[in-house]
């Protein structure tokens, strides 16, 4: 992740900036509390893909929620900027999280890391994600991001969390770079 993080550090300077010229009134990397491994909360880092307030409008916008269980998606969020379409698509917006890497918050594989919000509504088996560190990529990454079922989701997390390797990490790691390029799920 050092390494990541030093060769593409002209890329996410150059990232930040138009970032910032796409809507100047927030700042470019996105700042949120996660829940990592054993219930530890984190700072999460993201490069902002929303406008600004965008916490403060999901009150108005949950009953266009389209994911199942606890957790809101809309696809076309009208809260996501022009550029934050871009990075969002391409997974860019994921690339300061390499800092949540080095800081020992999250590892590159493993279930993504909940919002406290959707931890209050987890039952036994859900809770079962926080046994591991939190990753960059996982199954439902690089399967189908963000176009399955909250509870295949979890049991894709289940499978991580039960059976990871070195050999499995590497695996779902080129596994995400081809659903990043294609666009599609790859498994």
């Amino acid at each position: 992740s050092s390494v990541a993080l030093v060769v593409l550090l002209p890329f996410l300077l150059v990232v930040a900036a138009i970032i910032y010229l796409d809507d100047p009134r927030g700042d470019p990397i996105f700042v949120q509390d996660r829940v990592g491994k054993n219930g530890k909360h984190f700072r999460f880092l993201k490069f902002r893909s929303m406008v600004a307030n965008a916490e403060e409008r999901l009150e108005e916008l949950k009953d266009l929620n389209e994911m199942d269980g606890p957790v809101f998606k809309i696809r076309d969020d009208p809260r996501v900027t022009r550029f934050g379409r871009f990075i969002r698509r391409t997974s860019i917006d994921e690339l300061p999280q390499l800092i949540n890497i080095i800081l020992g918050d999250m590892s590159l594989v493993g279930p993504r890391p909940p919002l406290p919000r959707e931890v209050e509504q987890y039952g036994t088996y859900e809770m079962q994600r926080l046994l591991v560190k939190p990753g960059l990529t996982c199954y439902w990454q690089a399967r189908g991001r963000n176009e399955i079922k909250f509870r295949q989701w979890m049991e894709l997390d289940m499978k991580y969390v039960y059976n990871h390797s070195l050999w499995i990490d590497i695996k779902l790691l080129f596994l995400t770079v081809r659903s990043v390029l294609t666009g599609k799920g790859a498994m």
